[in-house]
């Protein structure tokens, strides 16, 4: 389905620091007629003498334009072409160019790549992926990775931006703790997917739709068992885990910092020309994470010399290194034997190929596709429409006592907005950012719809100190209250995971306090990356809503707002586990085990294999609206249809391998969803299976959603397409795949149905 739009009108007015930000953006903003004309390879209108070069001819083959690249370059000048920073050749005419380029939730200037200082001042920030995530629908992940492809070309066309991104991060958010869970589409491996699938798609997809060319190269990142950060001293770049694999369809791939089984990712030549390029099939370039070549040899000590890090990672299959160090060394390595040229050739045309699908090699990009883009295509009012859509979405409601929410305009007269998130700009955007097109904060986006007055209550999310005395009066006075609090990347970023799920510093008595001075409704808005212990408000009477927000992006005052005052029906579904303190205090995050080990305490991790108490579960979210759901179709016998000469007809088995002539088996379910309220809403309908217990399996997994639009009294029918080997089999105790034997059973919501697998 498309994405559903709020369809009523919008508000007329808005802030005057949002008025004044759009002003000065457009202000700044050049037509291409007045940027500066970048160097781009290949352009033989400059440089007439390039025709005659084969890798400049674009009627030969990709192959062949990128043999005659590499057979025309010295050693010396193919090595800058292994970093991330590629020395351009000038007697060739081609420019130095940045692989790296970041586009996690919108294009962003980490790494350099790409840039806000020239005639493109900003660009659409959407939410931070974790709230994006929490939307469940696939069709809007993919609509932002369109619009953030079409602004990254923007930006290339008039030389400051990359083709190249290294997004999205698709690891699985295992522990709440981590710095980085942000980044992610939560905890769920099949969610995971589905959203790194719909936002490659986006990023890379053309018009035309060839598999030979890219609108711009995604990557995959981090590849693999990447979900530790630093806490307590135990560091990414020294991390020893069992991995799990996160799978990818993109033009790239990026290797960690870790090591698993003893080795780094980076030098496993089992990981990366077995698994990307030999199981996977990779068509692209495999890149390290920054320094990670250089971590092998000074941090983790896996090998004697640079020149051995540099060869170990080159012979393994990395192709691209972030940063200088293989750079610096290669040519040492080559000559001391530990190299061969030719496998430099290797790895620099799998980066020459990836950027011919570019069409890097094509000369001036304002001849070809995507040609008429330029910086009026960046920051365009569909496009800040769409993040504003994307942060109402996914934004979810976890407690609405007594229907207290949606507030009505005309009811409330004075509303008190208190928190060291409520005017937060740069907090909304979270980590991996760029410069937005403007902001709408809480504060802001509350203002444009009733009269609101503000207090900090703590001078930062830290809150060491808070002014209760002054929050509390105003509480007192007003007619409802709005407390805007969470995290910020001081608490929760790259490098840097939490010790515990509490609320920063003094933020939980702040609430309390207010809430007990207040003389109507309050809600409690928790902007975080990742989920709290926020038990004492889900308890607390006096705190009739809570809302979880994300790190919202630009727009996330006005989703807020549109969503406390009922002009957007709140659709959201955790995408994480949100656990006790209780479950982390002696929960090392060094142990990066799924399953629950009962021998030694140790309870699992996300709610595939945790049983323990929650705060909040995944997939938990409240709508202002009620949702039915009746079951229609779905079988009760599954037969693998085995052959007689199996094994399993002879004797007794609790599963069978998930592969062999009975994987092509599929049922179909079907189920009626029904909008029992009054208004418009989406409701996302889970599908669930838990398997028979064997190979110590999950408690239940996720096999697939759908988000449908209804509105009031509506009925649709949702189905679903069931694969027997691919969604209903479990991972057994030797990382195998296999179909538990016997009965399983489908959950929807409330609904339970019971199915069984026989040989």
């Amino acid at each position: 389905m498309s994405y559903p739009r709020q369809t009523r009108g919008n508000r007329a007015l808005s802030s005057v620091s949002t008025i004044l930000l759009s002003i000065l953006f457009f202000l700044c903003k050049p037509s291409n007629a007045q940027s500066s004309s970048p160097e781009f390879a290949c352009d033989v209108t400059r440089n007439p003498s390039l025709a005659g070069y084969g890798f400049c001819n674009m009627g030969l083959k990709a192959e062949a334009r990128v043999t005659d690249l590499v057979g025309r370059l010295t050693l010396e000048e193919k090595i800058g072409f292994l970093v991330s920073k590629a020395t351009g050749v000038s007697r060739l005419g081609i420019p130095d160019y940045n692989w790296w380029s970041e586009a996690l939730h919108g294009v962003s200037d980490v790494g350099g790549g790409s840039n806000f200082k020239g005639p493109v001042p900003g660009a659409t920030s959407f939410p931070q992926v974790i709230l994006t995530a929490a939307s469940f629908n696939v069709s809007l992940f993919q609509a932002i990775g369109k619009v953030v492809s079409t602004e990254a070309r923007a930006m290339y066309n008039v030389g400051v931006g990359g083709l190249t991104f290294w997004s999205p991060n698709v690891n699985i958010f295992r522990d709440p703790r981590w710095g980085r869970g942000q980044e992610t589409p939560g905890e769920d491996p099949m969610l995971a997917s589905k959203y790194a699938v719909a936002y490659v798609k986006g990023l890379q997809g053309t018009d035309g739709g060839d598999p030979n060319r890219l609108k711009v190269a995604a990557c995959c990142k981090h590849y693999t068992a990447y979900d530790v950060d630093n806490w307590k001293g135990v560091h990414r770049y020294t991390f020893n885990s069992v991995s799990c694999v996160v799978d990818g369809n993109v033009a790239s791939v990026m290797c960690s910092y870790n090591q698993v089984n003893g080795k780094p990712t980076c030098a496993d030549p089992d990981l990366l020309s077995g698994v990307i390029r030999g199981q996977w099939k990779l068509n692209g370039y495999i890149v390290s994470d920054c320094d990670s070549v250089e971590v092998m040899y000074a941090s983790q000590h896996y090998t004697k010399t640079p020149e051995e890090s540099v060869a170990k990672s080159m012979l393994a299959g990395l192709d691209l290194n972030c940063d200088h160090f293989t750079g610096q060394h290669a040519i040492s390595a080559v000559k001391a034997g530990l190299v061969n040229e030719s496998d430099v050739d290797t790895a620099i045309s799998n980066n020459f190929a990836t950027l011919m699908r570019l069409g890097f090699f094509n000369g001036d990009p304002k001849k070809q596709p995507y040609g008429n883009l330029g910086p009026q295509d960046v920051c365009t009012a569909e496009n800040q429409e769409l993040a504003r859509e994307a942060a109402r979405q996914g934004i979810v409601l976890l407690k609405n006592s007594n229907g207290s929410l949606p507030f009505s305009p005309t009811a409330i007269k004075t509303l008190a907005v208190i928190g060291p998130n409520a005017n937060v700009t740069d907090t909304m955007i979270g980590n991996y950012h760029g410069v937005p097109c403007k902001y709408t904060t809480p504060l802001q986006g509350l203002m444009e719809t009733v009269s609101s007055t503000y207090q900090l209550g703590c001078p930062n999310v830290a809150c060491t100190e808070a002014d209760i005395d002054s929050a509390t009066s105003l509480a007192a006075s007003a007619d409802a209250v709005v407390l805007v609090m969470g995290t910020d990347l001081s608490i929760e970023r790259e490098d840097h995971d939490r010790l515990d799920l509490f609320l920063p510093g003094k933020q939980q008595q702040l609430v309390t306090e207010v809430a007990k001075a207040a003389k109507g409704p309050v809600v409690l808005v928790i902007m975080s990356g990742g989920g709290l212990d926020v038990t004492f408000a889900k308890n607390n009477e006096k705190i009739t809503s809570i809302m979880w927000v994300g790190f919202p992006g630009q727009a996330g005052g006005l989703a807020i707002a549109d969503i406390i005052f009922g002009r957007y029906n709140p659709s959201g579904k955790l995408p994480m586990t949100w656990y006790p303190q209780s479950y982390v205090e002696n929960l090392p995050m060094s142990n990066m085990n799924m399953r629950p080990d009962n021998s030694t305490g140790y309870p699992g991790r996300t709610y595939r294999f945790y049983t323990g108490e929650t705060v909040y579960a995944f997939g938990d979210g409240i709508s202002y609206t009620q949702f039915n759901h009746r079951h229609i179709k779905a079988p009760r016998l599954v037969s693998l249809g085995l052959d007689a000469s199996h094994p399993c007809r002879s004797s007794k088995c609790q599963s069978v391998d998930a592969i062999g002539p009975h994987c092509v088996k599929t049922f179909e379910v079907q189920l009626r969803v029904r909008n029992a309220g009054n208004r418009e809403g989406s409701n996302t309908v889970f599908l669930f299976m838990t398997p028979t217990a064997v190979h110590r399996s999950p408690v239940k997994h996720l096999l697939a959603f759908e988000k449908v639009l209804l509105g009031k009294k509506e009925k649709a029918v949702v189905s679903f397409k069931v694969d027997v080997c691919k969604d209903l089999s479990v991972v057994d105790e030797t990382g195998k795949r296999k179909i538990a034997l016997g009965k399983h059973v489908l959950h929807v919501g409330s609904l339970k149905y019971s199915l069984y697998i026989m040989i």
